[in-house]
């Protein structure tokens, strides 16, 4: 005689099936505006799991959160990738400046994670984020900014740290302040629509009108000696502090002068240039993998 499972013990089967496999989520919102959303992927473990924590790049005008998480979760590492609010999007809201869009919400999106780390299975301590050019430096402000934390607030999500465990980054820039970078380079010219002006020369004219803004959102400004262990990737030319190079947006220079100063403060940095390797870490995946899993 053939048994005849009753629906509620099938639908509770195939619950506990999915449940044993890892979870992906798309476009999950962390936010109320249309890009503020993310992707999930989670690894396959039985303890809490390490997170990489991928910011796009695309100048903050551009760019999508769209990336291969395979090399993480193969190693038992989760992978959250964001989308934010671009700089037109914060020129459109009236956000002063307009690069605090983007950068605040990579720092809401890591709360948001936080506050998911029991549901998701994740080390909520061993958070390293990631990204190239916009996203690296976005990366870097999280990694060097004192904690954005409010205790108080009656928001759990708000309560959650926005402190990093590492961050490894690709062609980054580390400073907003064009004073100090055609210092470093003569011929730099990126950076002035984070502050809503039209061009680099508005933002040498204006810079001392600016400069708490440039204060607060150049990565560079805000090292200290707690902040948490660094890994530098660039490519183009040999960094050359002083010379023009053909990409000063992701010249290998602003890594030379970011490493000085991280060594100042003796915190933890690896720096690789086309005149520099490293006999351990080739890209920015090798050193999360690594460190993620010490």
């Amino acid at each position: 005689m053939q048994r005849i499972v009753p629906l509620i013990v099938l639908l509770a089967l195939v619950q506990q099936g999915r449940a044993d496999e890892p979870m992906q989520l798309r476009d999950l919102a962390y936010g109320s505006h249309p890009r503020q959303v993310l992707d999930f992927y989670q690894a396959k473990a039985d303890k809490p799991t390490p997170v990489v924590f991928y910011i796009h790049g695309g100048g903050w005008r551009g760019g999508d959160k769209r990336t291969n998480p395979q090399a993480f979760l193969a190693k038992g590492i989760s992978v959250v990738a964001i989308n934010y609010r671009y700089v037109q999007n914060g020129v459109a809201e009236k956000v002063e400046p307009p690069v605090k869009a983007p950068l605040e919400d990579a720092a809401r999106a890591l709360q948001f994670v936080r506050s998911k780390a029991a549901e998701w299975n994740l080390d909520k301590k061993r958070i390293g984020a990631t990204g190239g050019s916009a996203g690296a430096c976005s990366s870097l402000w999280l990694a060097f900014h004192d904690d954005m934390a409010d205790p108080k607030s009656d928001d759990p999500i708000a309560r959650e740290s926005t402190r990093l465990y590492c961050a490894a980054v690709n062609g980054a820039q580390v400073s907003l302040d064009p004073k100090e970078l055609r210092q470093w380079m003569p011929n730099y010219g990126y950076g002035a629509h984070a502050f809503g002006l039209p061009n680099f020369q508005a933002l040498i004219d204006r810079r001392a009108e600016v400069l708490p803004w440039i204060k607060e959102y150049s990565p560079i400004e805000h090292v200290s000696q707690d902040d948490p262990p660094i890994a530098l990737f660039y490519r183009g030319e040999v960094p050359v502090v002083g010379a023009s190079p053909k990409d000063p947006t992701h010249s290998g220079i602003m890594g030379v002068k970011l490493e000085e100063r991280l060594n100042a403060a003796n915190v933890d940095v690896v720096l690789v240039h086309p005149d520099r390797s490293h006999p351990m870490y080739k890209n920015s995946t090798e050193y999360l993998i690594d460190r993620l899993l010490k």
